[in-house]
């Protein structure tokens, strides 16, 4: 499939619109078409909001950075009024809950002149790193529709690489951006904590582990876009440093020499890497020596730690779900039962029941510590951290959902396939997943790239550096679909 729009980015596409050379209609038109065309393989938009979208390209827009350009909201953690918020449950499909308010960054969204044109897939709650849901099926990967998208926004992820749309929200709690980010060979950052306010209806979740933002093709729109939604709002239980200048700038501007460490094993050893994923980090390494970075092999002593990513994680999650289960309970005037959610959940949630007060908040002082004796590493003269984005190129369809009739099963495959993502939800920091490698198979290996506390510009400017060197704008799946 060719249209003039298809291949273009959205700051490319809002530069039509500001130059008169396309209307907003037109960009959604397209957007619609390229959906309707593609999706019945991919299963990535599951609620199409194409008339409302129409509409409002036929309204006056805000005059933002993205004015006109079509854009996809992940069924998950945001609200968006008068639209259905599933966040992947069969229950709440059942209710057919419709949201009737926007959050905070969905009001920013629309401010930037975005126009959603649907909801995409998410796993149930957001637990897994595959996008399977009972409710909706399967996402399938644009660059082999045998293999996953990644999760938990990897419907957005997978909407993005096809080309659908040229960017789409995404939000991560474990690696939920960076994960199909790199399965779909796109760009991910997830921001630094607080960088992004969860309100009006959140201050936290999962003790400070959950961010959003977006899945995109560029540097400059991840960049553009954090400029977008960044920023406290009233009430938000804290803030990240306010940047010294828009983060747009960052993409054109060089860092300067940077000290940068490469990861080619799993520190802690719980996990031996896919010899397609440590290629993936050789790349980047050469890349950014000839850059004038010196690269070394080294890493915070801190992650050869064996607990804080396994326990302690799991401690935080499980105790979230057992109460974001009751809190929908209040919102649907019932209990959530068992029969309600898939059997991982239920077991999540089970798990979170048992966890008493006192084990929560030493879990969450131990968290403390953890990301104390991370942030020295930095502290020492390390500017970026560069890993692997996983532990193995995407899995295929089904190899990492859970046994019904034993979901626990599933809990250690899952984390052996994301040894790096979850540390940095922990410790607040912003990393980005960037597409630099692929394998022999023909698909995307993602590596990450990660800043100190607060430091997103940085990240944004290496990531440019890197984009120039090794480009992936012409890199976009084809035969499979």
């Amino acid at each position: 499939m060719s249209d003039p729009f298809a291949t273009l980015d959205a700051t490319a596409q809002a530069d039509l619109v500001r130059s008169g050379d396309a209307r907003p209609l037109e960009l959604i038109d397209a957007a619609i078409a390229r959906i309707e065309a593609l999706d019945p393989k991919i299963n990535a938009v599951i609620h199409p909001l194409f008339e409302s979208a129409r509409e409002r390209a036929r309204s006056p827009l805000p005059d933002g950075p993205f004015r006109g350009v079509p854009f996809l909201l992940k069924d998950l953690d945001v609200l968006s009024v008068g639209d259905p918020m599933f966040a992947g449950t069969r229950f709440l499909k059942e209710a057919g809950y419709v949201a009737d308010h926007d959050s905070y960054i969905v009001s920013k969204f629309k401010a930037a002149g975005l126009i959603t044109v649907g909801k995409t897939n998410t796993p149930e709650f957001g637990l897994n790193i595959t996008t399977e849901p009972e409710s909706y099926g399967p996402s399938r990967n644009p660059w082999n529709l045998d293999h996953s998208t990644g999760g938990s926004s990897g419907g957005s992820a997978a909407a993005v690489a096809a080309g659908m749309v040229p960017m789409a929200h995404a939000s991560d709690g474990g690696g939920s951006i960076r994960i199909p980010a790199s399965e779909c060979g796109l760009v991910g950052l997830k921001p630094s904590r607080g960088r992004i306010s969860m309100g009006p209806d959140i201050g936290e979740s999962w003790s400070g582990f959950v961010t959003s933002h977006v899945v995109s093709r560029s540097v400059r729109d991840t960049a553009i876009a954090l400029d977008c939604v960044a920023g406290s709002m009233p009430g938000d239980p804290y803030a990240a440093p306010a940047p010294s200048r828009p983060f747009k700038q960052a993409p054109s501007t060089a860092p300067g020499a940077l000290r940068v460490g490469i990861v080619r094993r799993v520190p802690n050893g719980t996990v031996v890497l896919h010899a397609d994923c440590i290629a993936a980090v050789d790349v980047a390494a050469r890349l950014l020596g000839g850059l004038g970075h010196r690269v070394e092999e080294s890493h915070p002593a801190a992650m050869e730690e064996i607990e804080p990513t396994g326990t302690h994680f799991t401690t935080v999650v499980c105790s979230w779900v057992a109460a974001t289960l009751a809190q929908w309970g209040a919102v649907l005037g019932r209990e959530i039962s068992e029969r309600d959610v898939e059997p991982a959940t239920w077991l999540f949630a089970e798990l979170g029941r048992a966890v008493s007060a006192e084990q929560y908040i030493r879990t969450v002082q131990e968290l403390s510590g953890f990301t104390r004796r991370m942030a020295a590493w930095w502290e020492d003269g390390f500017d970026i951290l560069v890993t692997p984005t996983l532990g193995e190129p995407p899995p295929r369809i089904g190899e990492l959902v859970p046994p019904r009739d034993n979901p626990i099963a599933g809990l250690a495959r899952t984390l052996s396939v994301m040894p790096f993502t979850p540390t940095f939800n922990i410790t607040g920091q912003p990393a980005i997943s960037l597409p630099l490698h692929w394998n022999e198979q023909g698909l995307p290996i993602g590596v990450q790239l990660v800043a100190a506390y607060g430091r997103e510009e940085l990240l944004l400017q290496v990531a440019a550096q890197l984009e120039q060197a090794q480009p992936w704008a012409d890199r976009r799946p084809g035969n499979a679909m």
